[in-house]
This record gives structure tokens, sequence and C-alpha cells, in this order.
């Protein structure tokens, strides 16, 4: 290889290395076979202007193989009258890549800078709302407690003995034995149940106890709370799968995966599950 050569002279060697012909070149590129018998001997006053001759560069280094971008940089240097030095070319195309993948790298910082702040502001509003929704637990935590501390009492104690009858109603009806009391007595079906919730993941519950108003709780992770009733407790459940249950001293099993929302009726008897 010559230590300078000219851009037809580099041209016409690389081609004929790749065993192409002018005439298969011409097929494949779509320049007439003159044009690029002239770009090879240099004959640029036979050529159209530099940016057709830029186009017909192009196509001939991608069909034989070689850089565009290097055959490009040598009309380039032609342009100016200066002799064609390979390793000139290697050093000016290898100075252009390390600047292309310096600006990469910039680039890549900028954004990563970037995505740093906006993951800093995302983490700071997460934070302010997950104070909130500790306040808000919080309240919700202690009005369930308040409830249980003052319904304790009466779910605990002893059943209220019905209003004696009438003198008149009382000897129409017939003596029952003593022995038959437990069977009828109300102590039997007003005897409050117990419900533990406790969360092993952020889970979202509805409550609602013997029909009274509902109340709602978000849990995190190891927290809970406990629950009782005489007639039935309803929750309504957004992460069936983060919450555990012990139901009068039972473990139950989960009603559901993480992510699915269940409906759970709980009652002296049992549990249904109902759709939501």
């Amino acid at each position: 290889m010559k230590e300078k050569e000219t851009l037809g002279e580099f041209l016409k060697r690389e081609r004929e290395l790749k065993n192409i012909s002018l005439r298969e070149l011409s097929k494949n590129t779509k320049v007439r076979e003159q044009l690029l018998k002239a770009i090879e001997e240099d004959r640029h006053e036979l050529l159209p202007s530099s940016i057709y001759i830029r186009g017909f560069l192009s196509a001939y280094a991608k069909y034989v193989g070689i850089d565009p971008h290097d055959v490009l940089l040598r009309y380039e240097r032609s342009l100016k009258g200066d002799p064609v030095i390979p390793s000139e070319v290697k050093s000016e195309r290898k100075a252009e890549k390390k600047a292309e993948k310096k600006a990469e790298k910039k680039a890549e910082r900028k954004a990563e800078r970037k995505a740093e702040r906006k993951a800093e502001r995302k983490a700071e509003r997460k934070a302010i709302w997950n104070q909130k929704q500790i306040w808000i637990v919080s309240g919700v935590i202690a009005i369930s407690l308040l409830i249980s501390y003052f319904l304790h009492p009466y779910l605990s104690g002893p059943p209220v003995n019905p209003p004696p009858s009438k003198p008149e109603a009382r000897e129409t009806l017939p003596v029952i034995p003593t022995t038959q009391i437990p069977e009828v007595s109300p102590s039997v079906e007003e005897k409050p149940f117990s419900l533990e919730l406790k969360a092993i993941e952020e889970t979202w519950v509805k409550i609602q106890i013997n029909g009274q108003s509902q109340t709602e709780a978000l849990f995190k992770p190891g927290e809970g709370s406990s629950y009782q009733a005489t007639n039935r407790i309803e929750l309504l459940i957004g992460n069936a799968g983060g919450l555990d249950m012990v139901f009068n001293g039972r473990m139950m099993e989960r009603f559901g995966k993480s992510g699915e929302v269940v409906i759970l009726v709980f009652t002296p008897q049992g549990v249904e599950r109902k759709k939501p």
C-alpha cells in the first residue's frame, strides 16, 4: 500500500481486492459506470457537484464494504489538495470517535443527574404523603381502640334478662323444666367473638362491626389491630395476600393473592367470602 495515495486510487484498490467489477458496482449502486471510473481516476471535472459526489462515494463505500465516513473524510482532504495518508485518516477518525464517545458520556451523565433529581423529588413527595398516612392510620387505630374499649364491657358482660311477662300470659304458658333453659338461652348467641389482623404487606381495609358505621385503616407491614363483635364483622380488603387473620384464636388461611380485593363476613358460625 502506498504511503500517500489519492482517493480514486484508494477506492480502486479496495474494489479490486474484493474482486468487484465496475459494471457490477454500477448495477448495484445505480451510478453510471463512466462516473465511477472518473471517481477512480480522480477526474473531478467530469463529475457533477460535490453534493452528488458525496452520495456516489457513500454508495460506493457501502457496497465495497468500507467505512463511508472514512471515504468522505478522504474526499474532503482531496478537495483541499492534500494527498490522503491512511495513518492520518485513521487518526482523524479515531479523534472523531473519541469526541463522539465523550459527547455520549456527557449526555448519559446529564440524563443520570436528571433522573436522580426526579427520584429525589419523588421521594420527598412520598415522604410527605407517608407522614399524612401515618397520621390518618394513627387516628383510625385510636378511634378503633376507643370503640373496642367502650363496647367491651357490654359485649363481655352477662346477657340482659328479658322483662317479666304479664301475670295473665304467665298463667297460660306451659312450665319449662330448668334443665332445658341452656338450649334457648340468649347468652349462647350473644357470646362475642374476636378477630385479629396483622399486615405482612401494605394493605387497606374497610371494617364494619355489628352493622355500625364503617371505618377504614391502612396497615403497614407489621401493623395490625384486633376487634370483637357479637353479630358480625364485615371486611373489605384491598390486598388479600398481604393480611394475616386470627379468628377466635385460630390462624386463618389467606383468602386471596397479593393485590386481590375480597369481602369477608365473620359471624359466630364462621367466615363467608363474597364477591367484591
